[in-house]
């Protein structure tokens, strides 16, 4: 006897397959709303932020102002107070001590603290004339990740990018964070949360100390549990979840409880593969500095968020423990000492994903939340500046070998062609080939968006684009 079943009750009834199972989830899916499409051509397609905490120091390492180290040691001029964290301790004009070259075909001017970003100069857009809304960390994390200055609850940028976008695999996390082994940054983990967007767009973890034994946390099935009984664990938790969800569908914790757990059986095979670095050749791990002691944690970083991006992973956020860029006594020689543990690394990802043929697919981003003074704190530290500073981008949709905007003859306020957080925001998005204004979420009875898009008119910054 032949039964006619309708498509959605054959699935349920044959979930169990492979097949089925992924239909019917795909079904799920598209009844949820969860999968979408671009709303223009995308010219990237995967996004790696190295995130520089603490506010990198733009006039000593890529917005060179010879009037500044003319004049060292003088008052500000005219009179101007600058704004400032700590307004008591604010001192004299600090020269930068370090010089600065043209780099690559396009000449731009970068510091010699960074060698290695310089020889991707012709890779790079260099933004000059970035601005934010606040000298505190916390404030302007706040701001850099989620776009707003004082709500913790806001989703990130990897949350909503995974939310508008979805996954590019099934095995691995959409979106994935590498903190420092030896420490989370300023805010921790509300710099990759979900916010009030369903809890499943959230970060995940991985642990950079340990890829051999934990990569992930709680991954593994402990040791004494055989594996029949650890699967009749899943079903019965599935079950109760499911049932659960069922009651209560506003609950968007359950429904990531019920994807994390598919994920997590997938990730058990996915995630030893994906994170072996020692399927690298050689060459690979020194491009990278994985052979000096100073470079190698950064380094080590760099490229498993090269590994992950080529297996999938939509957005991968690169992250430094505590502020290392947070200058404010001696500020030459941290600087100095920052850069020459990170400067390696950065340009090697580029370098790396452009030999492998990832670059005009992926938008790698470095940036930090503000920048410097160009006035002392104390003797010879730079307090923190919101009024301008730099970052760069590379890879999918910007362009290469352009340096865009500018502050002042001293490097304190942006002066033209200025960049909000927000503008950036909209035109990583459009990069990603998702208009801001439309990637919205219904909270609260508003329409939120990751730039705030009714309140602040951020705009697509189209002199980047390529």
């Amino acid at each position: 006897m032949v039964t006619s079943l309708p498509r959605r009750a054959f699935l349920g009834r044959t979930a169990g397959g492979i097949l089925g199972s992924m239909a019917f989830q795909w079904l799920q899916a598209q009844e949820r709303g969860d999968l979408r499409v671009a709303h223009h051509p995308a010219r990237a397609e995967r996004v790696v932020v190295l995130f520089q905490n603490g506010g990198p120091s733009q006039m000593d390492l890529f917005d060179p102002k010879p009037e500044l180290t003319k004049r060292s040691g003088q008052p500000y001029p005219g009179g101007v107070k600058v704004e400032t964290l700590s307004p008591a301790g604010s001192g004299n004009l600090l020269g930068s001590p370090f010089e600065f070259r043209p780099a690559g075909q396009s000449g731009m001017l970068l510091s010699e603290l960074i060698p290695h970003i310089a020889s991707i100069a012709d890779d790079i857009t260099l933004v000059r004339s970035m601005t934010t809304e606040s000298v505190c960390h916390e404030t302007a994390l706040r701001i850099a990740h989620s776009g707003h200055p004082l709500a913790t609850d806001k989703p990130s940028f990897g949350a909503w990018l995974t939310y508008g976008l979805g996954s590019l695999n099934d095995n691995l996390p959409a979106f994935v964070v590498l903190p420092d082994p030896g420490g989370l940054p300023i805010n921790g983990t509300l710099n990759w949360s979900a916010g009030w967007l369903p809890a499943q767009h959230q970060g995940t973890a991985f642990n950079a100390g340990d890829l051999t034994t934990a990569p992930v946390l709680n991954l593994r099935t402990p040791g004494r549990v055989p594996a029949p009984a650890r699967r009749r664990q899943l079903d019965f938790l599935k079950q109760l979840n499911a049932e659960q969800q069922r009651r209560f569908p506003e609950n968007t914790d359950l429904e990531a409880r019920l994807y994390d757990f598919e994920t997590a059986a997938r990730m058990q095979m996915a995630v030893p593969t994906a994170v072996d670095l020692t399927a690298e050749t050689e060459a690979t791990r020194k491009l990278y500095g994985m052979d000096q002691p100073a470079t190698a944690p950064y380094g080590t970083r760099c490229l498993l968020a090269r590994r992950l991006l080529e297996q999938g992973v939509r957005f991968v956020g690169v992250y430094l423990k505590g502020q290392p860029w947070d200058t404010h006594s001696d500020n030459a020689n941290a600087t100095k000492g920052v850069a020459a543990q990170l400067d390696q690394p950065s340009a090697a990802l580029v370098k790396d994903l452009k030999q492998r043929g990832l670059l005009d697919s992926t938008l790698v981003v470095w940036m930090g939340e503000f920048g410097r003074t160009p006035v002392s704190q104390g003797a010879n530290g730079r307090d923190h500046s919101r009024r301008g500073f730099s970052l760069w981008l590379a890879g999918g949709g910007v362009k290469g070998g352009f340096a865009h905007g500018q502050t002042d003859e001293f490097g304190y306020e942006s002066v033209e062609q200025v960049v909000s957080m927000h503008d950036m925001h909209a035109t990583m998005l459009h990069c990603l080939g998702l208009d801001h204004r439309r990637l919205s979420f219904e909270h609260d009875g508003r329409k939120e968006t990751l730039t705030d898009s009714d309140l602040t008119r951020a705009t697509v910054v189209r002199e980047l684009l390529a």
